[in-house]
């Protein structure tokens, strides 16, 4: 599994953000759930990321 590109997170990412304003993002469930209440950025579940925490 790919780890999270939050800065000092060692989680596993199970979650691609969509960032318009810059590239995309691999993120674990908790730093997702912050960048997806941004307006533009789309959270795609990765596969076989099914209960990733």
């Amino acid at each position: 599994m790919t780890a999270c590109e939050a800065p000092d997170c060692e989680r596993t990412a199970a979650v691609e953000l969509h960032i318009p304003w810059r590239e995309n993002m691999l993120a674990c469930p908790a730093h997702a759930r912050g960048w997806a209440a941004r307006d533009g950025v789309v959270p795609e579940p990765l596969d076989g990321a099914d209960g990733e925490r």
